[in-house]
């Protein structure tokens, strides 16, 4: 009741003091033209759309970051804590300098350290002219490495159903949903392939192939509403003094992908050794009397048991890397911190309702990446009488 109090006490003194400055909590700002640019985008946007599609803008390149940040942090995780339990001194003595040295220094400084590498080490656009140019293409001549980013070739649609606005404010392209419901479907039915599968297994004893039935029913329906759509790829092409064309995935981008990835990796491999560790050596020792080798031990019998002890403070690790996302600015990365809590609030001069909106936008992630993780966690949970 205490607490209670003085936050009603805070908040009411709040409003009367915006009150009496003339500023009542007001979202109007929200409508009126935005008037800057954003740099790295998933969507359509130019400088006179409104403040709110700038924030959702933001939004997004948060949401790219986190979600490539966490699957890119598990695997090297993963890997580097197994690695750290290896019977060679030298794997796991590099891997004990890995961690320790991504945990003891502060995210910021990777952060910025991996953007200087990439200016510096990468070639400049112009490095690409000539006969004999001093760097090229790779891969075919479809991606670009520069010190102004990569650029990778783009999907394009030449039949696509087209863009729904939702709200008036964002625009949701039909083709990408498409693909999304059709993959959830194929993957659906190809579970349930396999559950028949085990029920079979679980009567005879004799578990059928489907691997290939499996495999069809992912591959074939995407492929087919790929050639429905008129799927093709643009390329980059190197076009006056940069590259025209294609995905341009700037510096500022990689450079926070890969530091928040190599960052809270370090954490998640101390997550898993910890989880390794937490299982009976007994385990081990029962596999190899079967004739198991050691990576068949390791994926079937002891990571499905560590999972229990491993998930639950890998949310924590999801959870803090989508926060430090928010240090995306210091490298001129425009998340929802740099566009709302940033440039808007700069322009417009609402602090307050630019800072709650922000919060509540990172409290919204934070409680799915949580539910969603707990779910898992719970169907992972040993099942006991």
């Amino acid at each position: 009741m205490a607490v209670l109090t003085l936050l009603g006490w805070l908040t009411n003194n709040t409003v009367q003091n915006l009150h009496d400055l003339g500023k009542e909590v007001d979202f109007g700002f929200l409508n009126t033209p935005a008037g800057y640019d954003i740099n790295q985008r998933l969507i359509e946007y130019d400088n006179q759309d409104t403040h709110l599609r700038a924030a959702f803008v933001g939004l997004l390149n948060t949401l790219l970051v986190a979600v490539l940040g966490c699957v890119t942090a598990t695997i090297i995780g993963v890997i580097v804590g197994v690695l750290r339990l290896s019977s060679n001194w030298l794997v796991a003595r590099l891997m004990t300098v890995y961690v320790e040295m991504f945990r003891n220094v502060p995210v910021l400084m990777w952060i910025v350290l991996a953007m200087a590498i990439l200016i510096e080490s990468l070639p400049s656009p112009r490095d690409f002219r000539g006969d004999t140019p001093e760097a090229t293409m790779k891969l075919f001549d479809t991606v670009a490495f520069t010190n102004r980013g990569v650029y990778v070739p783009e999907p394009l649609f030449s039949r696509g159903i087209g863009d729904l606005s939702v709200f008036g404010a964002f625009g949701i392209s039909l083709d990408l949903v498409a693909i999304i419901v059709v993959l959830i479907g194929s993957f659906w039915v190809a579970k349930r392939i396999g559950r028949k599968a085990d029920a079979t297994q679980e009567a005879t004893g004799v578990r059928p192939r489907t691997w290939h039935v499996q495999t069809a029913v992912i591959v074939l329906p995407v492929v087919l509403l790929l050639i429905l759509l008129g799927f093709h790829l643009g390329y980059p092409a190197l076009k006056g003094f940069n590259f025209q064309g294609g995905t341009h995935m700037r510096n500022s981008l990689i450079a926070l992908w890969l530091a928040l990835s190599l960052y809270t990796a370090a954490f998640i491999a101390e997550n898993v050794r910890a989880g390794i560790l937490a299982i009976s050596k007994g385990q081990t020792e029962a596999a190899a009397a079967l004739g198991l080798r050691s990576n068949r031990i390791m994926n079937l019998v002891i990571l499905p048991q560590a999972l229990r002890v491993i998930i639950p403070p890998l949310i924590s690790q999801y959870l803090n890397l989508t926060k430090n996302s928010s240090l995306a600015i210091a490298v001129g990365y425009m998340d929802i911190t740099g566009t709302l809590m940033g440039i808007t609030l700069n322009q417009t001069g609402r602090e307050l309702e630019t800072v709650l909106l922000g919060m509540l936008v990172y409290l919204v992630i934070s409680l799915i990446i949580s539910g969603v993780m707990n779910v898992y966690n719970e169907r992972k949970k040993l099942v006991e009488r």
